[in-house]
């Protein structure tokens, strides 16, 4: 949760609102299918389960994403090879580089 309140002040000082925060899979999947958004950050671990599923769902409606992980890439399923990592720790300047432009 800590860190989660630590990217939530990030993105508040980049400019950006955070319109809520998932820290389990279930939650986390509603928010996919229904939360009005820009971009999401997912944590590739929600409390012991991936957001992989989540991420199809973004993927579906259309909306851009980036993965935060402390394996970096390598602790993503190919199939999201193109999309951003940020490998943790990160820093404000490494969550701005992973913004779309238009977020």
């Amino acid at each position: 949760m800590t860190i989660a309140l630590l990217i939530e002040d990030m993105l508040n000082e980049l400019g950006h609102e955070v319109v809520g925060l998932a820290m389990r899979l279930a939650p986390a999947v509603e928010f996919a299918r229904t939360c009005a958004m820009d971009f999401a950050i997912l944590d590739v671990n929600l409390d012991g389960k991936t957001s992989f599923s989540v991420a199809d769902i973004l993927r579906e409606r259309g909306l851009p994403f980036a993965f935060a992980t402390g394996y970096g890439p390598s602790g993503i399923e190919s199939r999201f090879a193109d999309c951003p990592v940020l490998k943790k720790p990160f820093d404000i300047a490494m969550l701005k580089a992973a913004l779309p432009p238009t977020a």
